[in-house]
């Protein structure tokens, strides 16, 4: 949803339509809709990075991969040694955050909603 009163409403429509078949699964989501909907509390450039877990997943897919291939020839500090090396190594491919231009807001307490900066009146 683009604006966090439709993703009320989408969500209150997921609740009614799914509720009664999916009660104790749409039970957990209810109780955590706060946490669901914050994404809209931050700059809209960044919801694409909040909504995926890629970054994590693939970043150690890279170190599972490897310590899988050379198991049981390593002892445990030369184990932590490669996947360090490997982190550090897959870092100079990671792509940057759009809109890294924000975080200075974002971190300093600047209100968005919806995405957009919002700018209080003056009284």
């Amino acid at each position: 949803a683009g604006t966090k009163a439709e993703a009320n409403v989408a969500f209150n429509f997921f609740v009614e339509t799914y509720g009664v078949k999916w009660d104790k699964a749409v039970a957990k989501l209810v109780k955590d809709r706060a946490e669901l909907l914050t994404l809209y509390d931050y700059p809209a450039e960044h919801w694409k990075h909040i909504r995926t877990s890629n970054p994590i997943e693939s970043t150690f897919a890279t170190v599972r991969h490897r310590t899988r291939r050379t198991k049981g020839c390593l002892s445990r500090k030369t184990g932590l040694a490669m996947a360090f090396r490997l982190m550090m190594s897959a870092q100079k491919k990671w792509r940057r955050l759009d809109g890294r231009n924000r975080l200075p807001e974002v971190i300093s307490g600047v209100e968005f909603r919806d995405g957009v900066r919002h700018i209080q009146a003056a009284a």
